[in-house]
């Protein structure tokens, strides 16, 4: 399994414990551009805002906090292909 498969099933479990392993698997790109730092950050931020929902509030932000996650995860994916 690939990192961007990996972060795709974090993504889909959501669970307090993935969010360090989400850091783990992206720490290889931190620094190949300031855009795929940035992208990486925003991913991050709404990956956790997702796990804070999912561990605190129930179903009611998941669907739409899953699919931002997912599009900045998609935009991530391409940054990196594109400069790698």
């Amino acid at each position: 399994m690939d990192c961007f498969q990996r972060l795709e099933a974090l993504v889909d479990s959501a669970g307090v414990d993935s969010i360090d392993e989400a850091n783990a698997l992206l720490r290889r790109f931190h620094g190949r551009s300031q855009e795929v730092t940035a992208a990486i950050d925003e991913f991050m931020l709404d990956f956790k805002t997702l796990v804070f929902i999912v561990e605190t509030a129930g179903e009611g932000f998941q669907k739409s906090l899953r699919k931002l996650a997912r599009a900045r995860l998609s935009k991530l994916r391409h940054m990196v292909n594109v400069t790698a």
